[in-house]
């Protein structure tokens, strides 16, 4: 079965004025959809095209022979992931389970300036992670498509620091990119259900 590109879990303006519906439509309606058809094209034919998303990314990861497969797959693993962290009037302070990871980290300033800190040191093209790794909360960060469920980790919340994830709002300023995302967009709800998955 072919994958397909999921829709925006909220219109394309919804995020406005932090990422606006131009960025949105690029990036997902573009970027996201084109690693969507490059794993169909990649993998149609072959024992793989059978394997979900998950098992791709893990049959692929360290496998030289396979490294399109799972920039590919894993693309489309992370930005599916990506637009599920951010909603309309986001941001603010965590709850419940949330409040709790984000408390195991330093607490909510803590986490944001360390979460910055790792997004805006990530050289060139990549991500930002908050995870659940055997037990503990912690930030990360990997480089190009690399993700934590490549890792053995669970991924708790992502921002996409590739360029065109903020160019077109904010150019050359990935700083002011993040800030915006800690702010205004971080849906703290979806942190929480990926943390009832890790335990």
């Amino acid at each position: 079965m072919a994958f397909e590109l999921p829709p925006l879990p909220y219109p394309a303006n919804a995020l406005e004025p932090y990422t606006s519906a131009r960025t949105l439509e690029f990036h997902h309606g573009k970027h996201h959809q084109a690693y969507v058809t490059n794993l169909n094209n990649l993998v149609k034919g072959s024992p793989m095209e059978k394997q979900s998303l998950e098992e791709l990314i893990k049959a692929s990861h360290n496998d030289e022979s396979k490294t399109g497969i799972f920039n590919n797959a894993a693309q489309v693993w992370n930005h599916t992931f990506f637009w599920n962290c951010m909603k309309p009037q986001g941001g603010g302070a965590p709850s419940g389970a949330a409040a709790q990871a984000i408390e195991k980290v330093g607490g909510l300033q803590k986490f944001k300036d360390d979460f910055k800190a790792a997004a805006v040191a990530q050289f060139g093209s990549g991500w930002a992670w908050l995870v659940a790794d055997k037990g503990a909360i912690k930030i990360t960060r990997t480089p190009n498509a690399v993700n934590p469920l490549a890792q053995g980790q669970t991924a708790l919340l992502t921002v996409d620091v590739w360029e065109h994830a903020y160019y077109l709002d904010y150019q050359n300023r990935r700083p002011d990119f993040v800030q915006a995302f800690l702010d205004h967009l971080i849906n703290w709800d979806f942190v929480a259900q990926n943390l009832a998955k890790s335990k």
